[in-house]
C-alpha cells in the first residue's frame, strides 16, 4: 500500500475553485460592455501589467462608445485587490487616508467590505468606459454569457430578473477574486527570487535608503502577510504637470476646459461625509501604486494622468523636480521638458510633496542603478 501512495497523491483534482473560475471569464468577456467589443482586459491588459498600452501614443483607451474617454489614464490592476477598505491613521498629528480603490479611493469598500469587488463594477456601468446603460442590463448580460459558470456558484441566480443586486454582488465579487489571485497578483518577479544583478542590487539600496521610495514603496509584508507589495496604500501629490494629451479637456462634461484641475482624493473625500473636512488638505493627492509589473518592456505611460511615458523620466523627476527650472510651457510634454532641462509646473500646486522627491542628489550612474532594479519587479 505504502507504494501506491505517491500515485493516490498526485492523481487528487486540483482545487476547484467556482468564483476564481466566474471572474477570470467575466473579466475577459466583452459581451459585457454596450458594443459587444470591450472587456475588462481591453484597458487592463495582462500583457502590459494590468494596464492599458499606449494606442497611437495616447495613454487614454477610448470607450465601448466612439470618442468617449475617461479623465485619467487607467490604472494597473496588479496587486490592487489586495488594498484594504478605505481607512485613516494618524501619525505625527497628521491624519492619513489608506487604502480603497482607484487612484483617488472612490471605491472606499466600506459598505460590502471588499474596495476591489465594488471597483469591479463601475467600469461596467461607466458611460465613459464600458457604457451599460443600467445594472439590469449588466445582470442579464453576464447572465446570457456566463451562465453555468454562474450557475455553478449558485444555480438560483440567473435569470436574473428580480435578483439584479444580488447577480451584481456576485459580478464584483468574482471579479475581485481573480483580480486577487496569483494569476493578477503572482510574486514571481526577479526581485521575489532574488535574482538580481551588481547594478540592480545597487539600486534596491538606494530605493531603500537615499532615493527615499521606500518611504511609500514599503518592502515590509502586506496587510495579509504577503510578500512587499511595494506601497502603503497612501495619498500623495508629486507635483506631476499636466497632460495636453488628455482628452478630458475637450470632454463636454469638462465645463472648464484647459482650466480643469483633477484633484483626486480631495473630490472622494469632499463627497464622503465622514472625511469631508479633510477634503482640502488633500488636494491633488493620488493613490500611491505598487511598483510591481511597472515594465513590461512595451510602451507605457506612468501616474494618474500618463504624463510620463519613460521610467528613466520618471526617476529624474524625482531626482531634480526641484532643482531644474521651470519649463516656460505648462503643457510640455515629458520629451520636450528631458531635452531643454526643464520641468512643467504641477498640476495642483497646493501640497506638493517636497519631503521625499524633488532633490534627491542622485548621479547620473545611481538613476540608472534605481531604473534597473525597478525592473526587476516584472512578474515572469
Amino acid at each position: 500500500m505504502r507504494a501506491l501512495l505517491p500515485f493516490l497523491f498526485f492523481a487528487l483534482p486540483a482545487y476547484a475553485d467556482p468564483m476564481l473560475d466566474l471572474g477570470r471569464a467575466l473579466f475577459f468577456d466583452a459581451s459585457l460592455s454596450v458594443t459587444g467589443a470591450q472587456s475588462c482586459a481591453s484597458c487592463h491588459d495582462p500583457a502590459n501589467g494590468f494596464t492599458a498600452p499606449l494606442e497611437a501614443g495616447s495613454p487614454f483607451p477610448q470607450g465601448a462608445v466612439a470618442g468617449r474617454f475617461g479623465a485619467r489614464k487607467p490604472p494597473s490592476l496588479a496587486y490592487g485587490a489586495l488594498a484594504p477598505v478605505l481607512h485613516h491613521v494618524t501619525e505625527e498629528g497628521e491624519t492619513l487616508i489608506l487604502g480603497g480603490a482607484f487612484s483617488d479611493g472612490r471605491a472606499t469598500g466600506r459598505a460590502g467590505g471588499d474596495p476591489a469587488a465594488e471597483q469591479a463594477l463601475a467600469p461596467l456601468l461607466n458611460p465613459d468606459e464600458m457604457a451599460l446603460p443600467d445594472p439590469a442590463t449588466l445582470a442579464a448580460r453576464a447572465c446570457a454569457s456566463q451562465a453555468s459558470l454562474i450557475a455553478a456558484v449558485d444555480p438560483a441566480l440567473c435569470p436574473a430578473t428580480g435578483q439584479e443586486a444580488e447577480v451584481l454582488t456576485l459580478i464584483g465579487q468574482s471579479l475581485a477574486r481573480f483580480e486577487g489571485s496569483a494569476e493578477v497578483a503572482a510574486f514571481a518577479s526577479r526581485f521575489d527570487a532574488g535574482d538580481l544583478t551588481g547594478q540592480e542590487r545597487a539600486g534596491l539600496k538606494l530605493f531603500e535608503d537615499k532615493a527615499k521610495c521606500s518611504a511609500c514603496h514599503v518592502l515590509s509584508r502586506g496587510p495579509k502577510g504577503e510578500r512587499a507589495l511595494f506601497t502603503d496604500f497612501s495619498y500623495d501629490n508629486l507635483g506631476v504637470p499636466k497632460n495636453r494629451d488628455n482628452p478630458y479637456y475637450s470632454n463636454p462634461a469638462n465645463g472648464s476646459g484647459r482650466d480643469w484641475r483633477d484633484t483626486g482624493l480631495a473630490e472622494t473625500l469632499a463627497a464622503d461625509p465622514v472625511y469631508a473636512a479633510l477634503a482640502d488638505g488633500n488636494t491633488g493627492r493620488f493613490k500611491v501604486p505598487t511598483l510591481r509589473n511597472l515594465w513590461t518592456g512595451q510602451p507605457r505611460a506612468y501616474m494618474h494622468n500618463g504624463w510620463f511615458r519613460t521610467l528613466e523620466g520618471v526617476v529624474h523627476f524625482y531626482n531634480t523636480r526641484d532643482v531644474l527650472p521651470a519649463c516656460a510651457d505648462d503643457w510640455a510634454s515629458e520629451a520636450e521638458a528631458l531635452a531643454q532641462g526643464c520641468w512643467p509646473a504641477p498640476e495642483v500646486a497646493e501640497g506638493v510633496n517636497k519631503d521625499e522627491l524633488g532633490n534627491l542628489k542622485l548621479s547620473q550612474a545611481e538613476e540608472a542603478e534605481l531604473v534597473a532594479f525597478l525592473k526587476t519587479l516584472t512578474d515572469r
